[in-house]
């Protein structure tokens, strides 16, 4: 399993968190240090929606200063998400199962419980 997200994110530690504490083998990839590839970002569309990933509640989007931003699709969606990559969900979880937004302490119970 890979989860993605960035260390200072309270989700991304809760989700990480409950992972250690049920012994959950998992690899962090943090987007901001370790960067972030478009056909990564275009496999995780495969399994789940631009509009699903890209996050219009957070400070990054609120100070996005974007044209792009008025008139999104997925092209502008992926162009943002790459140029700005705290714009997504946290976390994003990889795993045999496909691709997750978010933390669900019930879902992660459900999925990875031993």
């Amino acid at each position: 399993m890979k989860l993605f997200g960035i260390k200072n994110c309270d989700t991304v530690k809760k989700a990480r968190r409950w992972l250690d504490e049920h012994q959950v083998t998992y690899q962090f990839h943090d987007f901001r240090k370790d960067g972030l590839e478009q056909p990564t970002v275009e496999q995780w569309l495969n399994s789940v929606s631009w509009e699903q990933l890209l996050n219009k509640r957070g400070t990054t989007w609120r100070q996005l200063d974007d044209p792009r931003k008025d008139q999104l699709d997925q092209q502008a969606a992926v162009e943002l998400i790459l140029a700005h990559p705290t714009l997504i969900k946290r976390p994003v979880i990889e795993d045999e199962s496909g691709v997750s937004i978010g933390f669900n302490e019930s879902d992660f119970q459900a999925r990875y419980a031993k």
